[in-house]
């Protein structure tokens, strides 16, 4: 499944997307510090952390997206940062197990 397919699932928006690069498979963790050292590269990360320090992680592990989950959202300046990293962001209002599986049923 590519990032961009994101899109075509109920729920999901693009707020960020300026790579289109393969999901390999879905990862859900809030705490930065084990996502910096579990998430797999490749994979569509669910979060309800919103901060620069997630871009950070982001960029790190080389997540294919972030996927802000239960209506969390970037403000603009950090979405402004996701575009200059090339970071791809998505938002949605599903909880983070619904959100998880739904791209998992789509990969």
């Amino acid at each position: 499944m590519k990032v961009i397919e994101l899109t075509k699932l109920d729920g999901f928006t693009s707020v960020s997307l300026l790579k289109d690069t393969d999901i390999t498979g879905v990862f859900c963790c809030d705490l930065l510090s084990v996502a910096m050292g579990k998430a797999p590269a490749g994979s569509a990360w669910v979060t309800v952390m919103a901060n620069v320090n997630t871009l950070a992680v982001a960029s790190l592990t080389d997540v294919a997206c972030i996927i802000l989950a239960e209506g969390v959202s970037f403000d603009e300046s950090l979405i402004e940062k996701a575009k200059e990293e090339g970071i791809a962001v998505f938002k949605t209002d599903l909880p983070v197990f619904e959100a998880a599986l739904q791209i998992h049923k789509s990969l």
